[in-house]
């Protein structure tokens, strides 16, 4: 059973050397922890040659999660109400349907405090 999402920013903080990244993803089940195609997307955006591949080998541990129409329309209606970016709507939408967490470092869009789906694992 799937407990949380994995955010783009906490898989890139961890591929720039960050340490809370690092501890906070060592210390994960990838039974449980999944990432979303986009984040997928994000992440091999800034990586290329070894460096990608040692990406994919990391996230192919975890779940992917892929878009359907369900999670779709769920976007369009966070993006409606929020006001937020599509990439940062699908990941929401992802987490909602799933009843999972969440986990970002983006408390710019998402407020722990405002949506409960949402944990900050560590901050920078």
């Amino acid at each position: 059973m799937l407990e949380r999402l994995l955010d783009s920013v906490i898989l890139i903080d961890h591929f720039n050397n960050i340490s809370q990244a690092t501890r906070f993803i060592a210390s994960l089940d990838p039974n449980r922890t999944a990432i979303s195609v986009i984040s997928y997307a994000e992440v091999l955006v800034g990586l290329d040659g070894e460096s990608a591949r040692w990406a994919k080998a990391l996230i192919n541990h975890y779940e992917i999660l892929n878009i359907d129409p369900p999670v779709a329309e769920k976007a369009a209606e966070l993006r409606r109400q929020y006001g937020w970016k599509l990439p940062d709507a699908f990941q929401a939408a992802l987490a909602l349907h799933r009843h999972i967490k969440l986990s970002t470092r983006n408390t710019k869009d998402f407020d722990p405090e405002k949506h409960s789906f949402v944990e900050v694992p560590y901050e920078l």
